[in-house]
C-alpha cells in the first residue's frame, strides 16, 4: 500500500473517532449552549472559535511529545485535573444562578445584552474550556500514541490536527447557530434559564468527576 493510501486510511479513522468525541455532550457543548442562549448566536460562535483553537494546544503538545510527560508524571496530571475542575466548577456555578427571564427582548435590547460579553472574552472562555479539558488531553494522547503511526511525518500529523481544529470549530458554530434560530429560539427563551441551570449542573458534575479522578490517583 502506498504512503498516500496509508495516510488516507489513518485520516478516515481519526475523522470518525474525532466526530464521536466532539458529538458527545461535554464541557464544550455545555458552554456553547449556555453562551449562545444567554448572549446570542454571534457570541456562541466566538466561543466555538475559541474551542476549535484550543484543539491546537492539544495538537501541539501531542506532536511534541509533552502529552506523554503529562501522563507519566502524576503530580503534573493531578495539577491539570485540579485546574480544570476549578474552572469548570466556576463556570457551572455561574450558570446555576441563572434567573427566570421575562418577555423576549427586542432587537435593540438583545444587542445591548450581547454587548455585555465581548468577542475576545467569548473566545477566551471557549479556548480555556477546551484547553483545560483533561479528557481532551487523554483523547489526543491515545490518538497520537495508538491510532497514528509513529512513522507518520510531523507535517502530516499537523495536517490531522488542523482538520480536527477546524472541524471542531465548525461543529460548535453550527450548534450555536441552530439553537439561536429564530422560531426555535423564541420558543426556547421562556425556559432558557432552566437550560442554563441544566448546563451549569453538567459542568459542576464534570468538575466533581475530575476531582474524583484526582482522588483515585
Amino acid at each position: 500500500m502506498n504512503q498516500i493510501a496509508i495516510y488516507w486510511n489513518e485520516f478516515l479513522l481519526i475523522a470518525v473517532l474525532h466526530f464521536l468525541a466532539v458529538a458527545s455532550p461535554g464541557p464544550d457543548f455545555a458552554v456553547v449552549t449556555r453562551y449562545s442562549i444567554s448572549f446570542g448566536g454571534r457570541i456562541g460562535r466566538w466561543v466555538a472559535v475559541g474551542i476549535g483553537t484550543g484543539i491546537l494546544l492539544h495538537i501541539a503538545y501531542s506532536v511534541l511529545g509533552v502529552a506523554l510527560l503529562i501522563h507519566r508524571y502524576q503530580w503534573l496530571y493531578a495539577t491539570l485535573l485540579w485546574v480544570g475542575a476549578i474552572y469548570l466548577g466556576w463556570l457551572g456555578w455561574q450558570a446555576l444562578q441563572a434567573k427566570p427571564r421575562g418577555a423576549m427582548p427586542s432587537t435593540e435590547e438583545f444587542t445591548s445584552r450581547a454587548s455585555q460579553v465581548s468577542a475576545s472574552k467569548a473566545f477566551r472562555v471557549g479556548f480555556l474550556t477546551n484547553g483545560l479539558n483533561v479528557k481532551a488531553t487523554l483523547f489526543f494522547l491515545a490518538l497520537f500514541s495508538t491510532v497514528i503511526d509513529p512513522a507518520t511525518p510531523t507535517w502530516v500529523k499537523i495536517g490531522y490536527g488542523g482538520y480536527m481544529a477546524i472541524a471542531t470549530g465548525l461543529w460548535f458554530m453550527a450548534l450555536a447557530t441552530a439553537i439561536t434560530w429564530g422560531p426555535f429560539y423564541r420558543k426556547l427563551w421562556r425556559y432558557s434559564h432552566w437550560l442554563d441551570r441544566l448546563m451549569g449542573l453538567a459542568l459542576v458534575l464534570l468538575s466533581l468527576k475530575l476531582i474524583w479522578d484526582w482522588w483515585q490517583l
